[in-house]
């Protein structure tokens, strides 16, 4: 994701980057470029992505990635959001999830 913020920062565009605390005082993350919002759990950081955004994209990620589609896709069918939702689907990385969803 620093990588995707940074180029997005530099080619002019707002960057929120929405951490929870405890991956922030772990040193999960890298530098932030633009603003930092920090809550404290992940479900705050999802809510707050879903306040904060115009569409979902989900790079190739691990159980947190997952539980945020998962989140993201189930508050759409509940019609709590009409945002678009997508997978950068790099090098089949999402084939099987796609596949189990199918």
């Amino acid at each position: 994701m620093g990588c995707v913020s940074t180029a997005a920062h530099v080619g002019g565009s707002q960057v929120l980057g929405i951490i929870p605390t405890a991956l922030a005082e772990g040193n999960f993350v890298g530098k932030t470029v633009g603003e930092e919002l920090r809550v404290p759990t992940m479900q705050d950081g999802i809510s707050k992505m879903l306040d904060n955004s115009d569409a979902f994209i989900a790079l190739p990620g691990g159980i947190g990635t997952l539980e945020e589609i998962f989140q993201i896709a189930s508050w759409a069918q509940l019609n709590i959001h009409h945002k678009p939702i997508g997978l950068l689907n790099i090098d089949g990385f999402f084939n099987q999830l796609l596949s189990f969803l199918d």
